[in-house]
């Protein structure tokens, strides 16, 4: 006979949202067992920032967020803000330092960040349960999860399950959006997101040529526009300027990058030429652009003139190159998809719930949060702090 073990809230998943959520539940001294499918706890943490972990970000708002509904994230922002969770950093004495764009990272290692959780979990007995594979979740008058080390019973039901990123983690099972299902919740459709891009053809292998050089850049699809770092890579295009639009990007859709956002070509070379007409084309490009990015374009953008001193190259053709340096238009053939996503983007429709309190409005109890709802990030920060308030919220609320 499978032992049973009764609560008063279980949350499955024990990554940041789920850790958060149980060690604020247990704060109020409710009974909280976590369940994690995979080895480890906090995996996601572990690897993020390159194991320095981008804990949040000093500037933070709703417009850092992709929801269905633009105004769900506001309560939960709200009720724990970015600077409530730097204190509870600083309180635990991990050291930390601000990089670009406010991103807030662990100076040591990301470690600091996931036993800071564990021991806010451990200090008020949260029951931490590894190799734990969810097999069937029931509700009458409480809720029972079934699993293989056993049954678990409880009033709430917190759901920390995450998304379908990073397979190779153990922990994108698909759990959270079938349990949305069978409680009559909405799931949005799920794509791989904050994720390079692949290129085929011509493109691909100019970016293979180039795989490694960065520079920065404004990639634009639609009406938005990033302007941040490029990396060409052996598969297509990454860096944080087109991680940041891959939020925004469907397949099919025409990218721009402008590669000298910084400085007017249609203006420039024209001096140049007035200035130095012996200079070649090359030389003077070169000036702006890596010298590697120069060449690799040329012959398709400029064949047979990079070599040519400005004098020999009308006017005309200098504002035509200078275009095509500031409007690349590039049709990604795809992305590197869930294998190297940061996130999903989709999911559990955030229409069902109370922004308020994280619970389903029908289904009173069960509660869905973190990466597991239709609500997105930007790149920065912004994914764990979502992490963040919404595990207070449904914590404090389970």
């Amino acid at each position: 006979m499978a032992t049973q073990t009764t609560v008063d809230v279980v949350v499955l998943g024990g990554g940041a949202a789920g850790l958060f959520a149980a060690a604020i539940a247990a704060q109020r001294g409710r009974r909280v067992a976590v369940l994690e499918v995979s080895n480890k706890f906090g995996k996601k943490i572990l690897m993020s920032g390159g194991g320095r972990c981008n804990f949040t970000n000093l500037d933070v708002s709703a417009d850092n967020f992709i929801c269905p509904n633009p105004h769900f994230v506001k309560s939960a922002l709200a009720q724990y803000t970015n600077w409530d969770f730097i204190g509870l950093v600083a309180k635990h004495g991990v050291a930390y330092h601000e990089k670009a764009h406010g991103q807030l990272f662990a100076d040591e290692s990301a470690k600091l960040i996931l036993n800071m959780l564990l021991d806010e979990c451990r200090a008020v007995n949260v029951g931490l349960h590894l190799n734990c594979d969810v097999t069937e979740v029931t509700h009458n008058e409480r809720y029972e999860v079934t699993t293989n080390i056993g049954q678990f019973a409880c009033q709430s039901l917190i759901v920390a399950t995450g998304g379908l990123s990073i397979p190779t983690l153990g922990g994108a099972t698909g759990l959270g959006y079938r349990l949305a299902q069978q409680f009559g919740l909405a799931v949005n459709q799920t794509e791989a997101s904050l994720v390079p891009f692949t290129l085929s053809g011509v493109w691909h292998e100019l970016a293979e040529s180039l795989s490694g050089v960065a520079l920065p850049v404004r990639v634009s699809a639609y009406t938005r526009s990033f302007f941040e770092d490029m990396l060409f890579t052996h598969r297509g295009l990454s860096g944080p300027a087109v991680l940041q639009l891959s939020n925004y990007w469907h397949l099919g859709d025409a990218v721009t990058i402008d590669l000298l956002p910084n400085t007017d070509l249609q203006e420039s070379l024209p001096r140049a030429k007035r200035e130095s007409p012996q200079k070649k084309l090359q030389i003077v490009l070169s000036q702006w652009l890596p010298k590697s990015v120069v060449q690799a374009l040329a012959p398709h953008w400029w064949p047979g003139l990079q070599d040519k001193p400005l004098q020999e190259i009308s006017f005309e053709r200098l504002q035509t190159l200078a275009e095509q340096c500031h409007a690349w238009e590039i049709t990604p053939s795809g992305t590197e998809g869930y294998r190297t996503a940061e996130v999903t983007r989709g999911g559990v429709d955030v229409r069902g719930l109370s922004s308020q309190t994280m619970q389903v409005a029908h289904q009173p109890g069960l509660f869905f949060i973190g990466e597991v709802l239709d609500v997105t990030g930007h790149l920065g920060g912004y994914n764990f702090q979502w992490a963040w308030s919404s595990g207070y919220v449904a914590g404090n609320n389970a």
